[in-house]
């Protein structure tokens, strides 16, 4: 009887460590205070939708 086996590759113990000790690592390096910002936020709400419909109808004429 004869068993055949397929590698799937070679067993790299080192970088099997080296990933283990990255994934178990935490990075706190990042600053986790919130942004504030100051100042004030204005909307133009700009022409009414009459106005709006009779530009399109003029612009869609020409």
């Amino acid at each position: 009887m004869c068993i055949l086996t397929m590698s799937m590759g070679a067993y790299d113990e080192d970088e099997h460590e080296r990933r283990e000790a990255q994934a178990s690592r935490v990075d706190a390096d990042f600053d986790d205070e919130r942004t504030i910002y100051h100042g004030q936020v204005e909307y133009d709400a700009g022409e009414s939708a009459e106005e709006l419909l009779s530009k399109f109808e003029e612009i869609k004429s020409n």
